[in-house]
């Protein structure tokens, strides 16, 4: 598989020109290098980022592939003379809008700007908090608050899960994991049976659950693969008792459970 060395400049964070860069790479089968320099506000920050572009390409034989979201106009000018493939998102997307808009972007750097000011981004703050204090069942308090409320054997993904949709769409996720005691009972943690209809499941492949479990107690009941077929049946059945919808972690992205959770719980937060 080929290599290449990929940048991501921006006089901002650098996680918009990353998140869209490694989309667009995403189609192609590569292996990338990823090289990130955030903060590229100056004429002299981006001669230095010119400079490794240019020896990284002398280096491996081939051109460095750049993404760069930068405003400042010396600077931008600068980093766009570098002997790369130089993909800039603004010049692609922002003046076309522009010109169908009739109107002058702000040319605001990043998406964090003015964060003391902005509703949604203390939404996502208090969104993380509470996701954070709801972790693997740590606490019934408030649920009532909760957007949405994960459950699922141990180590099905439901903490990543929760995290993402937290710090990316602003949900309040709680996440509950599902325990023997629960398969006894044969039902859901008495918690969670006021709130059945904010509860989404995670279930997973149970040789794959048994890697991921030996990874943090080896050769141990817990991450069993007798005990894992064990304990996915009897989720899967809960679940399906109860009127839970769910899905299979084992094959599908954090990005993409996230979203099926949204669609299917809060479908408003696909819209804003």
């Amino acid at each position: 598989m080929a290599q290449r060395t990929v940048f991501y400049v921006s006089d901002g964070t650098g996680i918009t020109a990353e998140t869209f860069g490694n989309s667009i790479l995403a189609q192609f089968a590569i292996s990338v290098r990823h090289v990130r320099r955030p903060f590229i506000d100056t004429p002299d920050k981006a001669h230095q980022v010119v400079r490794e572009i240019a020896e990284t390409g002398e280096r491996e034989g081939r051109k460095p592939i750049v993404f760069i979201t930068v405003i400042e106009p010396e600077a931008h000018r600068i980093v766009c003379s570098a002997p790369a493939l130089v993909m800039d998102m603004f010049r692609t997307f922002v003046e076309p809008l522009e010109d169908e808009l009739g109107i002058t972007s702000n040319h605001r750097v990043g998406r964090f700007s003015d964060v003391s000011k902005s509703q949604e981004y203390s939404d996502r703050i208090e969104a993380i908090n509470f996701t954070l204090a709801h972790d693997d069942g740590q606490s019934s308090k408030n649920l009532a608050e909760a957007d949405v409320i994960l459950v699922g054997v141990s180590r099905s993904g439901k903490t990543p899960t929760s995290l993402y949709l937290a710090m990316q769409h602003g949900v309040k996720a709680a996440n509950y994991p599902l325990i023997p005691e629960d398969f006894d009972r044969g039902h859901l943690p008495p918690a969670l049976k006021p709130y059945k209809s904010k509860c989404f499941g995670l279930t997973i492949a149970p040789d794959r659950l048994s890697e991921i479990r030996n990874e943090r107690r080896p050769n141990s009941r817990y991450a069993s693969l007798e005990n894992c077929r064990a304990e996915v049946a009897q989720a899967e059945q809960m679940m399906r008792r109860d009127g839970i919808a769910w899905l299979s972690s084992t094959h599908k992205s954090i990005e993409e459970i996230a979203t099926t959770i949204l669609r299917d719980i809060r479908p408003d937060r696909l819209v804003y």
